[in-house]
């Protein structure tokens, strides 16, 4: 038969290598700061775009979408031209997914900065960053499919079942979760609210790490691994079972995330099943993985590629045991909203995604330039400093977990909370972080170790950007399946059905949980007393939003006697009907705010804001003194409001249309209300003294954000009033 010649294209695998390790270092140096802001809160003191709740986003953003995303590309183009005997389709589509992909990371990094948010976790930014990530993601797919159709091998290879699985599945995710109402440029509001927003934002959430972070790791794991042993797959058959169970199970799994929430049973009881049922099919692919080095252990202990890659599979094993555990409501009551979930992610981020990548890395960076690797020697060290940054990052924060979850929930005889005060717990674990900022630190180093060593061996190599390859030209293939075929072996020459089946799979579990939810009004009852939020909370609301305050507080109170004698009533669905986006939270770091209205002073808030520590000795919370000064911006409150009626919110013509003045009216209330202290009033006369007499353009406090951040806070928890125990509302 007459070999076809073609070239592979590796220019694209070494931009998007490159890529992998620029936006790693990047991701988890702010990471780094994270960490060491919580030991030193004040240290970006006066710098807004580099406070906590601004810089969270971003790093959660280029770790997941800069560092891991463009791992799965640089690992998608090299593999599926290998597997399929081809160039990938199309050299424009490939460039285009290159940049494209780029800018939108760099757009992350100048408006997540900025304050530009939606809030939802691993999905904050703006419409138009979704509109383009949903592009940027189907010129992927065009050109992965294109390749597919256009292959030299019958057989598609279970890796790329596994990177049809996750095309599909991201951009259904993707799509339905970021559906929102546009408001400006860069503020939308989510279509969904409350207890809706809060199913379909996990939903896509937590199959964001199933089928962001793992089916791609997966495909890459099969394909890499075999390669660097220089071994088989351990098992065909396992192979099957575990791709086919793993993403029909999966995508049921989200509403762990919410247990003990306002959510409703049924939906819990759901999540909890599958949750501890993906045990069996993340299990088989660990198995599959460690297995297929049988024969080659000797190899293991030298080769620094394979130790990334055994430590890699060890941390995928451990991370989808302890998913499942976490789902069960007995370990989620003590886990969730601790440094427990911390630990947990990072298990999965840094063994799993991060020591996978760095031994693909190492695998194809020699390759590309038709080389040795510099240093074996630099290699392993970067393994031992990488897997030791590993271990004192998270143990600390297994142990800081259990530490709040068992402060949180101690009583005195007399029946009184052992630890009142919230802060009492974060300074006794104030030495785990220490530990965490610690193990980063290591973490990082070994990242710095890496690029030198593939500085050296790139330079010692020569650059291939396009590698010639031959292979004979694909016969034409029959639909019928042969009679010695097994059916999955003809559904690997079907790729638009395997395509459709998968997609089939994806979907029923979404639409059991989410449909019923969405569609079925008495899913979510609506309480009478509670009402929209008024026009100066609602603007108070997107600073909450902006400043990302949900990093660090939840309003979200379990029906726990300690959660409930610590904050108060625990959480109706109906409280949240008005909420576009949902603020439950998913960490404590501080207390949770739910019925925090009325529960302090303005003036309390107001010194809160501007130095934390002066209220709250021992506080790890920023100071937002920006809020005091800073004028609020209420050029897009009615067209706010507006998009809100669109959304189902009640407010009437007459409201919008006097909403300035409404907002007056209650700022000018806190404004009297802050000239209670006589510190603050004789601060403010003397500041608004000096502007006038040297003609300095003076705010007057009812125009700042502080006043409007406080009328919010103020609201929270309010609306329904609770009477001997009982909560005083009734049903629509």
């Amino acid at each position: 038969m007459k070999m076809e010649t073609f070239y592979y294209d590796n220019k694209i695998v070494k931009n998007f290598l490159y890529a992998t390790v620029l936006w790693g270092i990047i991701g988890m140096s702010v990471g780094l700061l994270l960490a060491i802001l919580f030991l030193f809160p004040n240290l970006t003191d006066g710098i807004p775009w580099l406070s906590f709740g601004r810089i969270r986003p971003l790093h959660t953003n280029a770790v997941i979408f800069a560092f891991v995303g463009n791992a799965i590309f640089a690992g998608v183009y090299y593999s599926t031209q290998r597997l399929l005997k081809t160039r990938m389709f199309n050299d424009l589509l490939s460039k285009i997914n290159f940049w494209g992909w780029q800018l939108i990371i760099v757009g992350a990094a100048i408006t997540l900065p900025l304050g530009y948010t939606s809030s939802k976790e691993y999905a904050e930014l703006e419409w138009p960053f979704d509109i383009a990530i949903a592009v940027i993601w189907v010129v992927f797919g065009w050109n992965l499919i294109g390749t597919i159709l256009k292959r030299r091998q019958r057989h598609l290879y279970v890796a790329i079942w596994f990177y049809l699985a996750t095309v599909v599945t991201i951009a259904v995710l993707h799509i339905f979760n970021s559906l929102e109402l546009p408001v400006s440029a860069l503020k939308s509001y989510s279509v969904y609210a409350g207890v809706q927003d809060a199913l379909v934002q996990w939903w896509y959430g937590h199959n964001a790490v199933a089928f962001f972070l793992t089916t791609p790791f997966l495909g890459l794991m099969y394909y890499f691994i075999p390669k660097a042993a220089n071994r088989p797959v351990y098992s065909y058959r396992l192979s099957i079972i575990h791709f086919w169970s793993l993403i029909f199970i999966y995508i049921w799994a989200g509403p762990h995330h919410l247990l003990y929430s306002s959510l409703p049973d049924w939906a819990q009881n759901l999540g909890v099943a599958f949750s501890v049922m993906l045990i069996a099919p993340s299990w088989g692919g660990m198995i599959n993985g460690l297995l297929t080095l049988r024969g080659a252990w000797d190899k293991v202990r030298t080769d620094p590629v394979l130790k990334f890659m055994v430590v890699a599979i060890t941390g995928y094993g451990m991370a989808t045991f302890e998913g499942p555990m976490l789902s069960l409501k007995n370990v989620n009551a003590i886990a969730h909203f601790s440094d427990w979930v911390i630990a947990h992610v990072h298990v999965g981020a840094l063994a799993w995604n991060g020591f996978l990548t760095f031994g693909m890395i190492y695998w194809l960076i020699p390759k590309l330039f038709k080389t040795k690797l510099w240093s074996t020697g630099l290699a392993n060290m970067h393994f031992w400093i990488g897997t030791l940054g590993i271990i004192i990052y998270a143990l600390p924060m297994y142990v800081a977990g259990f530490v709040q979850a068992s402060m949180w929930k101690q009583f005195n005889p007399d029946g009184t909370l052992t630890y009142g005060n919230f802060l009492e717990t974060v300074n006794q674990i104030i030495p785990m972080y220490w530990m965490r900022a610690i193990g980063g630190t290591m973490f990082i180093l070994g990242m710095f170790i890496m690029v030198y060593n593939m500085y050296k061996t790139i330079k010692a190599g020569t650059a291939v950007a396009d590698e010639k390859a031959e292979a004979a030209p694909l016969q034409k293939i029959t639909k019928y399946r042969t009679a010695k075929e097994g059916y999955h072996t003809w559904l690997e020459r079907r790729p638009v059905k395997l395509t459709i089946f998968a997609t089939i799979a994806i979907l029923i579990g979404g639409a059991v949980q989410i449909v019923p939810t969405l569609m079925v009004k008495s899913n979510i009852p609506t309480i009478t007393s509670v009402k929209p939020y008024t026009p100066l909370e609602l603007e108070g609301r997107d600073i909450y939003i902006r400043e990302s305050c949900v990093s660090c507080h939840s309003q979200m109170i379990r029906p726990f006697r300690s959660e409930v004698e610590r904050y108060g009533e625990y959480s109706k669905a109906g409280e949240y009907v008005y909420d576009h986006p949902f603020l439950w939270g998913s960490k404590r770091t501080g207390p949770d705010l739910m019925r925090i209205g009325g529960k302090y002073s303005d003036n309390w808030h107001f010194n809160h804001m501007y130095d934390p520590q002066s209220t709250s000795p021992g506080s790890i919370m920023p100071a937002y003194k920006w809020l005091i000064t800073d004028k609020l911006d209420r050029s897009l409150t009615e067209d706010k409001m507006e998009a809100m009626v669109t959304l189902g919110v009640p407010y009437t013509p007459e409201e919008i249309e006097r909403a300035q003045k409404w907002m007056d009216e209650q700022a000018a209330q806190i404004e009297k209300n802050l000239y209670n202290d006589p510190e603050f009033a004789e601060s403010y006369e003397a500041d608004k003294k000096y502007a006038l007499e040297n003609g300095e353009e003076f705010i007057e406090m009812r125009d700042r954000e502080i006043v409007a951040l406080i009328a919010y806070i103020q609201r929270l928890g309010t609306d329904i009033k609770i009477k001997d125990g009982e909560s005083v509302t009734h049903k629509e």
